[in-house]
């Protein structure tokens, strides 16, 4: 059985919760999740790698069990997510580490990439764009406030229970449908209705546009270093189009793409899947012909 260890760490005066599992001397993963969510979104992919890699998953400021300062007292930023994420992996001594990213976990893990291209040894990306003509049309009202942060253009309805469901589930076929556990969105409605995590939430819905400004480094970043990429893609995402998974490769000709036949939080339906994607990518020994017939290249 895998064990999963529980700590928080103190970084910059502000604790830090993650998820650790497996051992230490083995291929680090740093696992950086999306919104609404938090680490808890990983709780079936770490056991399914902990036999081969050391696993390590904080929650992002404002996220989880990680602190919700007041957005007066903390910047809830990308930059700010990021800088904490980089001085964290500091703090519990992460020297070379992958990183799989997720939605709001691609940007905060692209600027710790172009940051320190020498700790960063592969990416995992699953759904999380870097390529602007990528986004969907569901982009259209989080680009209005970008242009006008006026309240009305605020996205209070972002934060709605019934839009966190409707991220879980939209996009699944019927027969997926049973696997999405309630546990998932209903504990990351928790954590959105705590005081205060409405105007974190809201303070980095207005700052996505500064990831988009970045997205020229982020490709230059992807061209020059050539790092091992892999693409886990739930394609039926609202936000983020298969055409993003495959954008990877106009700067990465070797990245792998795999898409699933799944909506925005693939790990929910496709975690054995993408566990299995992963170990046969990252693993030396499976070797370059691993690929090549893997079904999830056209999608399972």
């Amino acid at each position: 059985m895998t064990r999963v260890r529980f700590h928080k760490v103190d970084v910059h005066g502000l604790g830090v919760f993650y998820r650790e599992a497996g051992d230490r001397s083995k291929p680090t993963i740093l696992l950086l999740h999306g919104f609404p969510s938090a680490s808890h979104m990983f709780r079936d992919l770490i056991p399914a790698l902990a036999d081969t890699f050391h696993l390590v998953a904080p929650d992002l400021p404002g996220f989880g069990q990680t602190d919700l300062r007041p957005h007066v007292e903390f910047t809830y930023s990308f930059d700010s997510l990021a800088r904490v994420i980089d001085r964290f992996s500091e703090v519990i001594g992460l020297k070379l580490f992958a990183i799989y990213v997720f939605d709001y976990g691609a940007p905060t893990g692209f600027r710790i990439a172009c940051w320190h291209p020498d700790r960063v040894t592969g990416i995992i990306a699953q759904n999380g764009n870097a390529y602007e003509e990528r986004l969907s049309e569901g982009w259209n009202p989080i680009q209005a406030y970008w242009n006008e942060p006026s309240e009305n253009n605020r996205l209070r309805a972002f934060l709605s229970p019934e839009t966190t469901v409707w991220q879980y589930t939209h996009g699944l076929p019927e027969s997926m449908k049973e696997r999405v556990s309630p546990d998932g969105y209903s504990l990351d409605n928790y954590y959105l209705a705590r005081p205060g995590a409405d105007e974190a939430q809201l303070d980095l819905f207005g700052d996505y546009k500064s990831n988009v400004a970045l997205y020229p480094d982020f490709e230059n970043y992807f061209r020059t270093r050539k790092q091992p990429f892999l693409a886990v893609w739930g394609k039926n995402d609202p936000f983020f189009l298969p055409a993003g998974a495959e954008a990877f490769k106009r700067d990465m000709p070797a990245a792998v793409v795999r898409f699933y036949d799944t909506g925005h939080f693939a790990l929910e339906t496709h975690f054995e899947e993408i566990a299995r994607d992963i170990k046969n990518f990252l693993t030396p020994a499976a070797g370059t012909a691993r690929d090549q017939s893997n079904p999830s290249e056209k999608g399972i």
